[in-house]
């Protein structure tokens, strides 16, 4: 049995995706094509990690992918460009929540937990940029090019960002909100925020973490509000929290520890105001560490000595957590840097725009973290107990790539949904 093959049974008999990918929703009145052919390839194209949607649409030729999908012919990539304006977002984002809420109930996230807490990690990311191009959700920024006899000028330069949710420790992306033309990275936050509370629950995560571009009143208000608590980096020195955490922060570190040959030092300071409004009160945690790195200058490695200083806004709620288990929540947000960002650009194409439409950029990459959730489960929950050491993701993808090849005996693989 091929990997592909494997997970393809995996996502449908535990999630059932298959059957849910071939009913997702669509606005068109009067399709000649319906939406599940597409939904199932291009879900499939994320799958393989496939560079574009002509790829997809080659794909689509082999009679084991018609199987998949339930449908007798290839299709053409400007079909997958014109459905792809009128799949329903929110059928989408369904199958993303369905397939977190099951892998909650079956368990699998409560290894996770920080001092019994799910931290949800948000952040921003650039997804591409076009001088050419734009759409209706393209924003919009002035940047200097030099032209070809040496001049330097300005030029429009459009892009889409958006806000994405991850999940610590789980490595799951729950959903992400695109930030509007003219809109603050806060109020798409705040919206995806929203959402996952009505889609998902109050309950199904804990703790919020943030860079120091959320640490704001209203946005901290907000979160509490909404039901979690928060753990926030300070870095604005014009803070009162950040001015009296200076003053006040002990003279001997309160908890000295090491992690991965990291010295750590942590300091706390409660009960401080945020702002000079003292409209929110906090609790600061400094982080001070130490750390020796390995750098190679020529033939010769050297150990150069590292050391950096954080400062975290906590909220009252999490005031009986100690000072390490905040650090580790504020650390825990640069997984959602170092793994999912790093994973969706170098392996999923996360800044190449498929096809240049609001909708369908959000589309496809909808699909694309369902994708990547399915194979980071399978992945941690199937391959790892049975594989080898070293067999990698990247072994996994080209397996999965594999699979499209027929059986033993000249037989395509079959659809067990």
């Amino acid at each position: 049995m091929s990997r592909l093959h494997q997970i393809w049974a995996y996502g449908e008999k535990v999630y059932g995706l298959a059957q849910r990918l071939r009913h997702t929703g669509e606005h068109r009145l009067y399709p000649q094509i319906p939406a599940a052919p597409v939904a199932v390839s291009l879900f499939l194209g994320a799958l393989l990690a496939l560079p574009s949607w002509l790829k997809v649409a080659k794909k689509t030729r082999k009679k084991s992918w018609q199987r998949l999908m339930r449908h007798g012919q290839g299709l053409n990539h400007e079909l997958f460009n014109y459905v792809s304006e009128f799949l329903s977002l929110e059928a989408l984002r369904e199958h993303l929540y369905a397939v977190a809420r099951r892998a909650k109930a079956n368990k699998v996230l409560d290894r996770q937990k920080i001092c019994g807490y799910h931290v949800l990690a948000l952040d921003a990311n650039e997804l591409f940029a076009s001088r050419s191009r734009c759409c209706e959700g393209c924003c919009a920024r002035r940047v200097k090019v030099a032209a070809a006899d040496g001049q330097i000028t300005e030029m429009v330069e459009y892009y889409h960002r958006a806000v994405f949710a991850h999940l610590v420790g789980s490595d799951l992306v729950l959903d992400l909100e695109p930030i509007r033309p003219g809109e603050e990275e806060c109020a798409a936050a705040l919206r995806l925020l929203g959402r996952l509370r009505r889609c998902l629950g109050v309950r199904f995560f804990d703790v919020v973490s943030v860079d120091a571009w959320y640490t704001k009143t209203p946005f901290l208000h907000a979160v509490q509000k909404l039901g979690w608590e928060y753990v926030a980096v300070l870095k604005q020195s014009d803070y009162e929290a950040y001015k009296e955490a200076d003053a006040l922060r002990p003279v001997q570190p309160q908890t000295v520890f090491t992690d991965k040959g990291r010295e750590v030092e942590l300091r706390e300071v409660c009960h401080l105001p945020l702002t000079q409004q003292a409209d929110l009160t906090v609790r600061v945690v400094l982080s001070d560490e130490r750390w020796q790195e390995r750098q190679r200058r020529g033939k010769v490695w050297h150990d150069q000595s590292k050391r950096s200083h954080w400062r975290w806004v906590v909220s009252s709620g999490l005031a009986h957590l100690s000072a390490k288990a905040i650090w580790q929540m504020g650390h825990g947000r640069w997984a959602i840097e170092n793994k999912a960002f790093n994973l969706l650009t170098r392996t999923y194409h996360l800044s190449h725009c498929f096809h240049h439409h609001p909708v369908a950029i959000v589309a496809g990459l909808l699909l694309t973290l369902l994708a990547v959730n399915v194979t980071t489960l399978f992945y941690r929950h199937w391959i790892v107990p049975r594989a080898e050491a070293d067999y990698t993701r990247s072994d996994l993808l080209d397996d999965l790539r594999e699979g499209l090849v027929c059986q033993g005996g000249g037989q395509p693989m079959a659809d067990t949904s």
